[in-house]
């Protein structure tokens, strides 16, 4: 596998900095999300040029990291016309940056019904789920178009909450060009955390051919809620994932998320000793 890191989890700094910091705390690749790792430059729809994406990809293999995500993570449900229309207009124009950047994939997560993103039980409804299908299919045809890898992210409390649901909006577009972005720990929630084996399994058997990438973090729980921390740091086993991602994934991309400065390097060491141990 090829560990990494969200860029926008290493110190603030200017990018070139923080690609300069993962290369020299062993990262392989980074989850770029423009608007939390670029403030020295526009980074809009229109500030989204060839020769902007031809100079960003000399930057990164300078300090010889891969793109893993480009990450447009907004609500493709937003009840709101104008503002669904805005957002469509950011994908497209990811998508086509990416096609020259050449990350990895370009990734999001599956929204919610309402305009402030918010989690709702209307979200796990089977309208919910319409709507989502409705509105990403446009995004994927012209990521089809552009060569590109568009992957959705399973999150509980979003529209697409588990992996029946995302097996289902798989089926009903029918694209090589949409794939899976796993994050085990997002699928849980204090309802059903306990239950994390399980539903480990579930989402490999439904969706393991079409995961293109994966997040690795941890969590524990405070006052009934799940709260995020960095791998090693919370109650997560990671024998199963790590086990399909050598049976089944060589050398994917594997980025760690909710680790800060002091503790990317350890994270990033726990996880390797863990792959490093496993016997298939």
């Amino acid at each position: 596998m090829q560990l990494g890191i969200r860029l926008h989890d290493i110190k603030k700094a200017p990018l070139p900095e923080r690609l300069k910091i993962a290369e020299e705390q062993g990262f392989a690749c980074g989850h770029l999300a423009l608007s939390k790792v670029i403030s020295e430059y526009p980074v809009d729809d229109g500030a989204l040029t060839p020769g902007y994406a031809l100079y960003l990809k000399r930057l990164f293999e300078k300090y010889h990291l891969d793109i893993a995500v480009l990450g447009c993570y907004l609500n493709l449900a937003n009840p709101n016309p104008e503002s669904l229309a805005k957002i469509t207009h950011r994908y497209l124009a990811h998508i086509r940056f990416a096609s020259l950047l050449g990350v990895g994939v370009v990734g999001t997560e599956t929204g919610a019904v309402n305009e402030e993103y918010r989690f709702e039980e209307k979200n796990h409804s089977d309208e919910a789920l319409e709507i989502f299908i409705r509105n990403v299919k446009p995004v994927v045809e012209y990521a089809e178009k552009m060569g590109v890898i568009f992957a959705i992210e399973p999150v509980y409390k979003h529209i697409v909450c588990n992996p029946i649901r995302a097996r289902r909006v798989l089926d009903e577009i029918g694209s090589p060009n949409l794939q899976i972005i796993f994050d085990p720990v997002n699928l849980l929630d204090s309802c059903n955390y306990r239950d994390r084996d399980a539903i480990i399994e579930e989402a490999i058997d439904l969706l393991g051919e079409d995961i293109a990438m994966i997040h690795i973090k941890d969590f524990v729980v405070q006052d009934g809620e799940l709260v995020s921390v960095a791998a090693g740091t919370g109650e997560m086993d990671y024998g199963k994932i790590i086990r399909f991602i050598k049976e089944r994934k060589p050398y994917v991309h594997v980025t760690l998320e909710n680790t800060v400065p002091e503790n990317a390097v350890e994270a990033r060491r726990y996880i390797q000793g863990l792959w490093d141990t496993c016997e298939l």
